[in-house]
């Protein structure tokens, strides 16, 4: 046999499956290949968390508790609506809604729905204003009124 055709030829040649074999190979690994399953699974996570607290929020937003859907199914009277206005409002945000101790309230319709009218003036949850506990009418009276209040222009300034 040759020495070229024979037993050595396996000498000379790398083995592919035998790796790198110089020191400063074996000293540094390989860096972790991105493995587009892994990306693919943390995006869908990502996405179906996502999808879940969009869900739960919708839920909450659409879930109306009894009083409120009383009110709401009632009509409101704007006359009456304006002496509640005038009699428990109008301390803190001005005889004319224009604002005081409270926020000025005209075009408050606008920024608000009247669900969530109807929670924040029963609610207490922003001090200073106090919880009121009106009827379901009175309140219906009370949104009535303050749907017609529209906004003020912004005055020019000169």
């Amino acid at each position: 046999m040759s020495p070229s055709a024979g037993s050595d030829d396996h000498r000379t040649r790398p083995d592919p499956l035998a790796g790198p074999s110089s020191p400063a190979a074996l000293a540094k690994p390989a860096e972790p290949e991105l493995r587009p399953r892994t990306f693919i699974a943390a995006l869908a996570t990502l996405a179906a968390t996502a999808c879940a607290v969009l869900a739960f929020a919708l839920y909450q937003a659409a879930t109306v508790d009894p009083y409120t859907q009383a009110v709401l199914a009632l009509p409101g009277d704007p006359g009456q609506g304006g002496r509640l206005f005038r009699n428990n409002c109008a301390g803190c945000h001005g005889l004319a809604a224009q604002g005081l101790v409270g926020p000025d309230l005209h075009g408050v319709t606008d920024r608000r729905s009247d669900a969530q009218l109807v929670r924040q003036v029963v609610s207490g949850k922003t001090p200073p204003m106090p919880r009121f506990e009106l009827e379901p009418q009175d309140m219906a009276d009370l949104i009535r009124h303050l749907r017609q209040l529209q906004r003020q222009p912004t005055p020019a300034v000169s």
